[in-house]
Formats: structure tokens, C-alpha cells, sequence
């Protein structure tokens, strides 16, 4: 097993040393990674890998937060957690209205790598716990720290806990207001707070829609279609009607003895192994072909060990998406590989010389979905119909969260979720 101190792996990451800037903490509460010796964050549901990571008041559920640092040595980490409105913006209030518990935690469970090319550390934080436990509902950030340096944001992880107040029913339809089995997606749904006392229904509730966990086009309404009785219509809207999308691409790392799924090639180059993708081609203008995909997850996996977690190895993953130049945008891969967002990490570059989009990350072994897609310059929203297209029976995943803020109060509740698929 080769050595990697943590010195030295500042250097040789040379596919995993562009990061965005973490700025000031206020503007930047998207889920991310801000040094290079960290990776493969994780937010999850215990025991729900598939699940949003949103647990309900008074549950047994737990919220997991893992990730990797790429060290011979732990290094001794803490935690605290800002509440965050709707729009995941800082609520101002003080720890003692969310937290029964010191709004400060250590990061007290780690395991070292077990015989990988590449030595890292495991950390894994679980939330509620003894000393640290919420009192209200609504949207939370983690942020993680070294002990010594506690104004520098390391990672961190958003999660939401919910009073599943609300009963929430819905559908996603491609029969939308704008075309019919076409290349939109349209949802409807209804917000029955019958348990909730709402002084106006048409201007207390705040409903945010996300496709697939994409930030980017995460949508937030103020005001339903129709409101009765205790019902709220959120119908024939323009703001639910979504690009259909494709199904999301996969690859497999699970072995670097031979190709996994979209492998074509495997070589080591000291200190990683380097796995070229096959390459992929644009899928606007295609016929559709369906597959069973997990929205733009990631799930950790080396296939001959018990417990992937310390015993799956780093790899230098290469992308190659063969296609012309696109004057006005650029390119950039999505999922949460990339934590969503759209960082020089995740931004393709293009190669002259072989007319293709490239490039290379730095990723545990594990099973991948990913896509492409096209971000106008200068503009935070991205389009799938330049490189997957949109097609109608494609199944995504619409996650629908009630906020609701009562009169004399400075924060937003989070009444209620739930999970809708189109396809299905």
C-alpha cells in the first residue's frame, strides 16, 4: 500500500484542486466542499439511502453526514448547524430556540482506509444525538471545521426536518399546458392543512419544488392556484411546468481489476488508478431509451468488500462528451458527484485538438449517475435539452416541501414533504 501523506496529496490531486470559493458564509448554504483533501460527502437518511435527506420531529430518523478526508492522520474536526428559511437563506435566531444541546460537536467517529492505494480517513456524523438534539422544524446547515481554525468552512451539508403536519397529493403529468407527450413535465398538487390552523392560504404558505435535487432550478411558490376549505390547489401553474429531461447516464467503478459499467479502460499511473470512460454522445434529437437510474445519486462500492465505506479506493474518473463547440454556454456535469453545483470542478473543458468536451475527477469507488448539462454564460440555470434532450416519459424525481411562517415569528416551518415521480 502506498503512502499518500496529506501534504503531498494537496499536489498530486491535480483533478480535484479546483474548488469554489467558500465566501461568506451567508451567501454560500448549498452542500459542498471547500479544501481539496476532502471528498465523497454524503447526506442521507439512515437507512434510507434513496430517501431526501429529510427526517420528521419526534422520529427514530437520524440524518448521516460522511465524507472523506485523503490523509494518513485524522485531524480533529468539529461541527455546528445554522436554522435556514425557506430559502435557505440564515434565520437569525439564536441556538438556544433550535438546539436542546451546545450548538457545537465533535467529530468523534472516524475509521483510517483498510489496505487502498490511496489512505483516507472516514468520518461519519449522525444527528439528533446525545448532545445535540432540534426543537423545531424547517431547514438546517451543517457546517464542519478543523478545531484550530474555526472560522474556515471545510464542508458543508444541508438537511431538513420536517412536523409532517400537512397531507400533501400530487401528480406529474406530460400532458402540460404548453404540449402534450412533448418535452415538458407538468405537476399538480394539493396542500391539505386541515391539522394547521393557516390565517390566509394564499399568502402564509411557501411551497418549494425541486427536480431530481438540482439547485438549480429549485422553484419557490407564494400563492396557490385555488384555494377550499383547508385545501390549497397549486393546478395550471407555469412555474411547475419542467424541461422532461433524460434519464440520468451511470458508470461503475466498483473494481479496478477490470471495467465496470461505462468503463473502457483502467490504468494505473502512480499514485491512482485512471478510469477512462467510454465516450459519450449528445442524446437531443435521439429516440428515448429507458433505464432504471437513481436521479443523479451516487451509492459508495468496492464489489469484493464488506464494508466499502474504509475499504473503496480513489480513482481518477476521465469524462469525454464528443460534440462541437457551443458558442454561449458552458458545459458542466450534474449529480451529486458534483454536490450540484456548477464549480470549476464540475465545469468541462473543451479540447481543440480532438473536438470534444473533458474532464477528469478525483471519485470513491462506487456506482455514479451523472449528465450534461448546459449552463448559458453568466446565467446559474441550466438547460438538459442541448445534450440529454427532454423527453416526456423520462422519470424524475419532484421533491414538495410546505413552509409555513406563523404571524410573530422569525422563522419558517417546514409543515410537511413528500416525493412525487413522473413515469410511474
Amino acid at each position: 500500500m502506498r503512502a499518500l501523506t496529506k501534504s503531498s496529496a494537496s499536489v498530486l490531486l491535480f483533478v480535484a484542486c479546483m474548488f469554489v470559493s467558500p465566501g461568506a458564509f451567508a451567501e454560500d448554504t448549498q452542500t459542498g466542499i471547500f479544501d481539496p483533501d476532502f471528498h465523497a460527502l454524503e447526506v442521507k437518511v439512515e437507512g434510507y439511502e434513496m430517501y431526501p435527506p429529510v427526517i420528521s420531529v419526534g422520529s427514530a430518523d437520524r440524518i448521516v453526514v460522511s465524507f472523506d478526508e485523503i490523509s494518513d492522520e485524522r485531524s480533529y474536526l468539529r461541527y455546528s448547524l445554522v436554522h435556514c428559511d425557506a430559502a435557505w437563506r440564515p434565520s437569525g435566531l439564536v441556538e438556544s430556540e433550535f438546539l436542546d444541546g451546545f450548538n457545537q460537536g465533535e467529530v468523534e467517529e472516524y475509521r483510517y482506509s483498510d489496505a487502498t492505494t490511496v489512505n483516507y480517513i472516514h468520518y461519519s456524523i449522525v444527528l439528533p444525538n446525545e448532545k445535540m438534539r432540534f426543537t423545531i422544524s424547517g431547514n438546517y446547515l451543517l457546517r464542519v471545521y478543523d478545531e484550530n481554525d474555526p472560522d474556515k468552512t471545510l464542508l458543508q451539508a444541508r438537511f431538513s426536518v420536517s412536523e409532517n403536519a400537512v397531507k400533501i397529493l400530487g401528480e406529474a403529468t406530460s400532458r402540460t399546458d404548453i404540449d402534450y407527450n412533448g418535452s415538458h413535465q407538468q405537476l399538480n398538487f394539493m396542500v391539505d392543512v386541515d391539522r394547521e390552523p393557516i390565517h390566509n392560504m394564499y399568502t402564509d404558505l411557501k411551497i418549494v419544488v425541486t427536480q431530481n435535487g438540482r439547485e438549480d432550478n429549485r422553484k419557490m411558490l407564494t400563492a396557490p392556484q385555488r384555494v377550499s376549505g383547508t385545501a390549497a390547489y397549486y393546478e395550471h401553474l407555469r412555474e411547475l411546468i419542467y424541461p422532461a429531461g433524460n434519464e440520468y447516464r451511470r458508470f461503475e467503478t466498483v473494481s479496478v481489476t477490470y471495467p465496470g459499467m461505462n468503463v473502457a479502460e483502467i490504468v494505473y499511473s502512480d499514485p491512482f488508478y485512471h478510469m477512462r470512460l467510454y465516450d459519450d454522445v449528445p442524446r437531443a434529437g435521439m429516440p428515448f431509451v429507458y433505464d432504471v437510474t437513481q436521479n443523479g445519486r451516487f451509492k459508495i462500492r468496492e464489489y469484493n468488500s464488506v464494508d466499502s465505506d474504509v475499504a473503496a479506493d480513489y480513482v481518477v474518473v476521465h469524462f469525454k462528451l464528443d460534440m462541437p463547440p457551443m458558442t454561449g454556454y458552458d458545459i458542466f456535469i450534474e449529480g451529486d458527484l458534483t454536490n450540484r453545483r456548477f464549480s470549476p470542478e464540475s465545469r468541462m473543458h473543451y479540447d481543440y485538438t480532438d473536438n470534444s468536451y473533458k474532464a477528469s475527477m478525483l471519485l470513491k469507488q462506487g456506482a455514479y449517475n451523472y449528465q450534461y448539462l448546459a449552463v448559458p454564460s453568466g446565467l446559474t440555470q441550466g438547460a438538459t435539452a442541448p445534450v440529454e434532450g427532454d423527453f416526456y416519459p423520462t422519470v424524475n424525481e419532484y421533491l414538495i416541501e410546505v413552509y409555513y411562517r406563523e404571524p410573530g415569528t422569525r422563522y419558517d416551518r417546514l409543515l410537511g414533504f413528500t416525493t412525487v415521480f413522473s413515469g410511474k
